[in-house]
């Protein structure tokens, strides 16, 4: 490879982890050239950063410990199939995940507060509760993603 070359993927593997850091807090694995760690998905919770636990018991990917999702709040997390970011959404034992892209301009969604999601891009909003559009301007809901807690972990359903 010729040191023009080099300059190249080194400029696109910084952007890539520019792009990722500001998308997804903890996220910059996403864009590593080297090995990757099995499970590893980078979940954040409130500005900390914390390493998922792997798969469960039934061999299933961890998104996130249930611990770490505030009950009435939420947190970013990683999916493990996608490595794109998904919000996570807590009410009790009930987990609810969608996709962290705001459908208006693909900007990471900011985890709940007070049962709204925000976009920091536009200030779109949506219901915590079902992902519906609340404030433009998004014009359509965030995509849910079926997820369920096994054990005490979160997962893909």
């Amino acid at each position: 490879m010729s040191s023009v070359e080099k300059a190249g993927l080194s400029r696109r593997s910084m952007l890539c982890g520019v792009m990722v850091a500001l998308a997804v807090p903890g996220g910059l694995a996403a864009c590593s050239s080297g090995s990757t760690t099995a499970g590893g998905t980078g979940t954040t919770t409130g500005g900390g950063t914390t390493t998922g636990a792997g798969t469960t018991p039934g061999g299933s990917a961890s998104i996130a410990a249930l611990a770490d999702v505030p009950d009435g709040g939420g947190l970013i997390a990683g999916n493990p199939s996608t490595s794109k970011p998904l919000v996570l959404v807590r009410t009790g034992d009930t987990v609810k995940a969608y996709d962290a892209a705001c459908p208006h301009a693909g900007t990471a969604v900011q985890p709940p507060e007070s049962g709204v999601i925000t976009c920091p891009n536009h200030g779109s909003q949506f219901n915590a509760s079902d992902g519906a559009v609340t404030k433009g301007p998004a014009t359509k809901g965030l995509a849910e993603v079926a997820v369920k807690v096994e054990g005490d972990q979160i997962v893909l359903a």
